[in-house]
């Protein structure tokens, strides 16, 4: 099979077309042939070596993958050759063939073709563990997503507004602000003019919101905690602005918050698969209906991944990159 693999760690251009062997379906396993795959900010960390596969994954780069069931290793009965599915990898999804633990695959919604499906797992697994689930967001409750312009922000506003929360969301510029707020987002905050504690503060009449979801992390964690209400959820999710941040503890006592926090990928397969359930059960329907549907920006071809990352590295697009298999 062709691949993309990391042939030396740094630069985009480290990103090379190769042929490797075709992988084979072990137990509880589902062989996938990939016609898209899903582009995110994890491959672009493991090519520059800072974020190593977990233990017995494929070194290929690409964590989430849409295509058509190629055959099933011992003990998988839910699926078949020829069923059209997206899943949830922990490797490999830059290739034509993949390998993913059959409890991580999930149906292709009803009039969703490849490149839209491709861009769901890897956001929707992420945001419904830890929104709805570590972050308990409510009907009724507010929330705010930084970064609500990337495939983790579009996929949040989109199911929390769809689930009845209130929402607010930053983003880099008055054009991805706008995004955001077609999204469904009531107030978009170009963090680069505004402070979002405030605008937060103002727009709730200074109570703050129930949920804050943060990629950001290192100076942004204790402004958090200044925008967050009485029991309010701050779920910390990347580090991108720094790992290290100083906290005022009397403000989380004394406004009883929780911070909490937490990765996807060396889950086991049976914690995502508990996701896939959740997700069938409760996000699916919304896919089905189109009332919820994942923001593809751009596609590339499997041999320009490189131009893929320049692009997720470049942060001017708006929801997901995808490549095309």
């Amino acid at each position: 099979m062709r691949a993309v693999e990391i042939s030396i760690p740094g630069p985009p251009e480290g990103l090379r077309l190769v042929e490797r062997p075709d992988p084979v379906a072990g137990a509880g396993e589902v062989l996938i042939r990939v016609k898209a795959a899903g582009v995110n900010r994890p491959d672009v960390l493991q090519r520059s070596g800072k974020y190593p596969p977990p233990p017995g994954a494929s070194d290929l780069p690409g964590l989430e993958v849409s295509g058509t069931v190629e055959g099933v290793g011992d003990g998988v009965t839910q699926w078949r050759a020829g069923d059209r599915v997206c899943a949830l990898l922990a490797g490999g999804g830059y290739a034509e063939l993949c390998v993913a633990p059959a409890v991580q695959c999930l149906p292709v919604p009803a009039a969703m073709d490849f490149v839209n499906a491709a861009a769901v797992p890897e956001t929707f697994f992420t945001v419904w563990t830890n929104v709805f689930d570590r972050g308990r967001l409510k009907a009724g409750e507010s929330a705010l997503f930084h970064g609500g312009s990337s495939g983790i922000g579009t996929t949040a506003i989109q199911l929390a507004v769809a689930r009845g929360a209130r929402v607010f969301a930053t983003a880099g510029s008055d054009e991805k602000r706008r995004a955001c707020e077609q999204l469904g987002a009531e107030r978009g905050i170009n963090y680069k003019t505004e402070d979002f504690v405030a605008v937060i503060k103002d727009a709730t009449t200074g109570r703050g919101v129930d949920l804050i979801l943060d990629i950001v992390g290192g100076d942004y964690i204790a402004r958090d905690l200044v925008a967050l209400a009485v029991e309010g959820r701050l779920v910390v999710i990347g580090f991108m602005g720094g790992d290290t941040a100083t906290l005022d503890f009397r403000r989380i006592l004394g406004r009883r918050l929780t911070i909490t926090g937490s990765t996807l990928r060396p889950r086991s397969p049976a914690e995502k698969g508990e996701i896939a359930a959740a997700l069938r059960k409760e996000v699916w329907p919304l896919l089905e209906k189109g009332s919820v549907k994942p923001v593809v920006y751009r596609t590339f071809p499997l041999a320009d991944a490189a131009a893929a990352h320049r692009l997720m590295e470049s942060s001017q697009h708006v929801g997901k990159i995808v490549l095309t298999v």
